[in-house]
């Protein structure tokens, strides 16, 4: 299939690297290290736990972390249910069946929001904090959320919708210092943002191969000493990965995952300046279209995502979108086609939502695919509509 869009949707998905494909590859066929890695009495399944095992410390390598603390799941989503609902069940067990108090945020993304709701409706007190006027989550806000019965904290490291980058070494302390647990969504922010786990107060991270250009179907959560004896499995049956997560592993995509990080680990300083500096390049050749507001911070973020509201005219999206592969909200958001409630929490309304654009750039982005990128949003707008946008 030939792709004639410009792709500015990394947040949503990156392609697979053909370096992580042939990694992957190697896991397949008949000749390949296709054995289950569970199956320790021959060679075949030796080879395929090697090949975990090497993946488990790459993974561990990019985010500062001890392989033996590296729990593989099926992707970021799962990774936050365990997180949250393996937490909240063991503090139930612990405590007589005893409910007790989390914190997240308006801004997460739905496998938290949804999540959070679900326990909410089992009992648990939920509260979510509304972000600031630059779509950051503050740890004075969190600190004074905080309350005798809170046992867990869940924020995310950089919003999927505005790139905003919360400060989760600063929250972490705060959190640790009550005695809750701190679990932190680093979907979108593996290999973009530097992470050393070995020096944060962070106890549960999640994170997804799919964003860092490795296979989709899988992912890992992150489990420090503080959480190992208090999250409960949420799939059972032959107590894989120490008893949390059972099933037999899928040694190509976790090789995948494993490659796509060690990847991300070697190139980092170079594709984040990269990055940075197609950023500037897009923000500069549309710095004087009339009305355009970048959300979000503009220092406390990262350079891969830009969200773009267009107060003063208006943008045809159905016309941008035969040149350009953009989004409009965030993928979860964008399949239930309603307004995205990262905007809303800001204050904005529907309409201005429906005149917000989520840019993403990525590892093969290139200096030319964003000055036509400008060129195509400049040729959609329309006659100005003069409206206003609410602000928070």
């Amino acid at each position: 299939m030939k792709n004639i869009a410009l792709y500015f949707d990394y947040a949503a998905t990156t392609p697979v690297d053909e370096r992580v494909i042939q990694v992957m590859v190697q896991c397949l066929g008949v000749s390949g290290n296709f054995g289950n890695p569970a199956s320790s009495s021959h060679t075949y399944g030796q080879n395929a736990r090697s090949a975990v095992e090497l993946a488990r410390q790459q993974v561990a390598g990019l985010v500062g972390a001890q392989a033996a603390q590296i729990i593989w799941t099926s992707g970021a989503t799962e990774s936050n249910n365990l997180a949250l609902k393996g937490v909240a069940q063991s503090h139930a067990q612990r405590n007589g069946q005893a409910r007790g108090h989390i914190i997240t945020s308006q801004i997460e993304h739905k496998a938290i929001l949804d999540t959070a709701q679900q326990l909410q409706d089992q009992g648990f007190d939920v509260t979510l904090l509304a972000p600031d006027a630059d779509g950051l989550i503050t740890a004075d806000a969190v600190a004074a959320a905080l309350r005798p019965d809170t046992f867990l904290v869940s924020l995310m490291l950089v919003n999927n919708e505005l790139g905003t980058l919360n400060d989760i070494a600063e929250i972490g302390k705060r959190v640790r210092n009550h005695g809750a647990l701190f679990h932190v969504d680093a979907a979108q922010g593996a290999g973009k943002v530097g992470i050393d786990l070995s020096g944060l107060a962070v106890d549960l991270m999640s994170f997804s191969a799919h964003k860092v250009y490795g296979p989709k179907g899988i992912g890992a959560l992150y489990v420090g000493p503080r959480a190992e004896q208090r999250v409960l499995a949420q799939i059972h049956g032959g107590g894989h990965e120490c008893g949390l997560r059972s099933g037999t592993l899928a040694t190509h995509q976790i090789a995948g995952m494993g490659a796509a990080f060690a990847l991300a680990a070697d190139s980092f300083e170079e594709e984040v300046a990269h990055i940075q500096g197609l950023n500037l390049r897009l923000r500069e050749l549309l710095t004087d279209v009339p009305g355009l507001h970048f959300n979000g911070s503009r220092t406390q973020r990262i350079a891969h995502t830009l969200s773009l509201t267009f107060t003063n005219s208006d943008l045809d999206i159905s016309a941008l979108g035969h040149g350009l592969a953009f989004s409009s909200t965030s993928a979860c958001n964008s399949a239930k086609n309603t307004p995205s409630h990262v905007l809303l929490a800001l204050g904005y309304d529907a309409r201005a939502a429906s005149q917000t654009i989520r840019l993403s750039l990525g590892r093969f982005t290139s200096e030319q695919d964003i000055d036509r990128a400008a060129g195509l949003i400049r040729a959609s707008l329309v006659q100005p509509a003069f409206w206003a946008v609410a602000q928070s």
